[in-house]
């Protein structure tokens, strides 16, 4: 089973084939994304997923059990995005101020990929069962903790200064929201900054919390 299946099994799904089912369901995703944020959660119906997914309403349901489930796997994309992205940063081995300067940016431009989505995330979370509720915020933690990792490992190396665990934990959540910034900000940010303008101010100002580079 693929990654993303694994994270959203708890899903129930009619389809035995795993690569189908992610892909219709990234279909499915894709599709309510946009009419969440143009109706909201609560007045897009099932069948306008379907319809804009190229589904029937009887398909779709081949795929996920309810609304809501549809939701969750919403939010599950953006942290699975995240995760693959920083992955990805780590796994090219760079060193020193890099390595922190290559996960920043990749987190960065997953938020700019997915700001929809984040956005969306935000303001409809609540919509959502407590049994995803939690998995939501539990795996905005996770990615949290991602960063603690990052910055724990370059504070034992000697390539930051080594803070305490507590000043660790407030600089990657400065990360987390610095990068979901771009999303509920980019009404205003975009008009003066590119992305890459925006990467390149707030990693200085990231390294800053540490007494400059």
């Amino acid at each position: 089973m693929n990654q993303q299946l694994q994270r959203t099994k708890e899903i129930p799904t009619q389809i035995k084939n795993p690569d189908l089912v992610e892909r219709r369901r990234r279909q499915i995703v894709d599709a309510a994304v946009q009419l969440f944020i143009e109706k909201g959660f609560h007045k897009t119906t099932t069948r306008q997923i379907a319809a804009a997914a190229g589904f029937s309403i009887g398909s779709l349901y081949e795929y996920v059990a309810s609304k809501e489930d549809v939701l969750y796997m919403v939010c599950d994309a953006i942290h699975a995005e995240v995760e693959n992205g920083v992955q990805s940063a780590l796994a090219r081995s760079v060193e020193g101020h890099d390595a922190l300067t290559e996960v920043i940016r990749e987190y960065f431009l997953v938020c700019h990929r997915m700001c929809d989505h984040i956005l969306l995330l935000y303001q409809e979370t609540q919509a959502l069962p407590s049994q995803w509720r939690e998995k939501v915020l539990e795996n905005e933690i996770n990615i949290t903790g991602m960063f603690m990792e990052v910055l724990a490992s370059m504070g034992t190396s000697g390539n930051l200064p080594c803070l305490d665990e507590n000043s660790v934990e407030l600089v990657a959540h400065n990360i987390s929201v610095l990068g979901h910034m771009w999303a509920f900000r980019r009404w205003f940010l975009a008009r003066h900054y590119s992305i890459e303008d925006y990467i390149k101010l707030q990693t200085d100002f990231i390294f800053g919390l540490y007494g400059g580079k």
